[in-house]
């Protein structure tokens, strides 16, 4: 899908980024046991670090022995900017008091690889040195019971080194670890406040930086009508040509009117505004847009597909949301966009969603080259916007939503079948039809059982296993909504988790 070319996720934030490589031993086994370990760690590590399906490089580290080493390295290792998570892997048995300290002040994501070097055991050859040196069976488990005893959360991989299954485990792993890395230095911008009477896109944004890391201001839309009010027609110019090159543009004459002259002022504006403050995600509102034209459609969708999270009517959370999981997909196949379950399809035995919103749909996620257009829009009292028009296209989808419940933020995920949509020449937007899982009627009572928004960031890229990754980084309450789904199992799910989630925090 062809966009400005401006992509702010690009390869840097993968290329800059290491996961560090430890491995627990201790000293009883003597010198030529801990020399060999550190050999099999170093193949190990090579072996993940060569692997294509691994973003990030895996760095192997040390053989840690005592307690001083493991807290001096795990230290180290939060205070390394490069270093994004950790993966341990305990080759013989490491005494997990040992561990203790390191892991209580370990800040980076971590990922328990319970491995062993050999795949097969040895029938004929084995014996006790042999088992001195393999021990990752129950020296797994001693690292278990230490990071379990101190409540520290973390990824569990099991099976030998050069299974499938556990690459691809590790390779999600890395990219949701990315992605926390990322919110560490996530700016969200608001231009214009919330979707007056709106309850799910309000929010407690003091406790979203303190669980989620990522901050969240507001902007007069006067700040932006002043950045779109300084581009130059050259510039203006310039870009409408970009959009002549770039889309399927049915009706030519378009390209001189000033609903499209407006909308490139105003994506120079707002890029410029979101570049000098350094900001990966924004929100806009279609009840202020005092000093704007026109709502802010093409400018919206050609930012998300450069990678910006977006929100609209001031969804700060989902805005939040969609430039993680674009993070999470980048040089996947498929797309990430905000999105809002707009319309139900209710025949019998034939039950969809159709995926939509005013505009602003990324067409990362399109089937085909978008159709710039420009039409009427019946809220908002502004002249006619212009937008991209394209449908998805079909495969495995998935939709998440960041709730507040005040106590706690809660992520819904819901896969989705897409599905083929039917021509709609009457709308004028971009769409997406999808079959959720188990089916139309389970997944809309889960999801209002939860307390699911009416906006959604929406994937063709990552699935539920990249976000229940990212929410056990953040610490996060998790709900699915799948094929297994059973109304009154996620009822009393959600009963225990209220229950789990107040306890957890103790007495404040």
């Amino acid at each position: 899908m062809p966009t400005s070319g401006k992509n702010i996720i690009n390869m840097d934030i993968y290329n800059n980024s290491e996961i560090w490589f430890i491995c627990g031993s201790q000293h009883l086994y003597g010198e030529d046991v801990l020399k060999k370990v550190e050999q099999n760690s170093i193949q190990i590590s090579s072996s993940l670090n060569g692997n294509k399906h691994i973003p990030v490089k895996i760095i192997f580290k040390e053989v840690l022995t005592s307690a001083d080493s493991i807290t001096a390295l795990l230290s180290k290792a939060n205070n390394d900017d490069r270093c994004i998570g950790v993966i341990a892997w305990m080759h013989t048995f490491s005494p997990a008091k040992m561990w203790i300290n390191g892991l209580n002040l370990l800040r980076k994501p971590l990922l328990h690889f319970h491995t062993q070097f050999n795949r097969d055991i040895p029938w004929e050859t084995i014996d006790m040195d042999f088992m001195n040196l393999n021990q990752s069976a129950h020296g797994g488990r001693e690292f278990g019971f230490g990071a379990s005893r101190l409540r520290k959360e973390r990824k569990i991989v099991a099976g030998h080194w050069e299974d499938e299954e556990c690459i691809t485990d590790i390779a999600i792993w890395a990219r949701a670890a990315v992605a926390f890395a990322d919110t560490l230095t996530m700016n969200v911008a608001r231009f214009g406040d919330n979707m007056r009477g709106v309850a799910v896109t309000e929010g407690d944004k003091v406790a979203a930086q303190a669980v989620m890391n990522y901050t969240v201001n507001g902007y007069g839309v006067g700040d932006l009508v002043k950045k779109c009010n300084a581009v130059g027609d050259d510039q203006i110019d310039r870009l409408v040509r970009e959009y002549g090159d770039l889309y399927d543009v049915k009706d030519g004459s378009i390209l001189k009117s000033d609903f499209i002259r407006d909308a490139a002022k105003i994506e120079l504006g707002m890029r410029a505004f979101l570049e000098e403050g350094g900001f990966s995600a924004f929100t806009t509102n279609f009840e202020d847009l005092h000093g704007l034209p026109q709502l802010p459609g093409l400018a919206v969708q050609r930012l998300m597909a450069d990678g910006y999270g977006f929100g609209a009517e001031g969804d700060w959370k989902t805005a939040a949301l969609v430039r993680s999981m674009k993070v999470m997909s980048y040089g996947l196949s498929g797309g990430t966009s905000f999105m809002e379950d707009y319309t139900y399809h209710l025949e019998p035995g034939n039950s969809a969603v159709l995926g939509a919103h005013m505009l602003e749909v990324c067409p990362c996620i399109s089937s085909d080259s978008p159709s710039l257009e420009v039409h009427p829009l019946s809220i908002g009292g502004k002249d006619d916007p212009a937008r991209l028009v394209f449908k998805a296209h079909s495969g495995n989808g998935l939709n998440a939503s960041v709730i507040d419940m005040g106590n706690r933020f809660r992520m819904l995920l819901n896969p989705v079948e897409v599905i083929e949509c039917p021509d709609m020449p009457k709308l004028p937007v971009a769409s997406v039809l999808w079959k959720p899982l188990p089916d139309l009627k389970t997944s809309a009572k889960a999801w209002i059982m939860a307390g699911g928004a009416h906006h959604t960031s929406f994937s063709t890229s990552v699935d539920s296993r990249h976000m229940e990754d990212f929410a056990s980084m953040l610490g996060i309450e998790v709900v699915n909504i799948d094929k297994d789904t059973k109304l009154s199992e996620l009822e009393k799910e959600m009963k225990w988790n209220e229950l789990y989630f107040h306890l957890s925090k103790g007495i404040v």
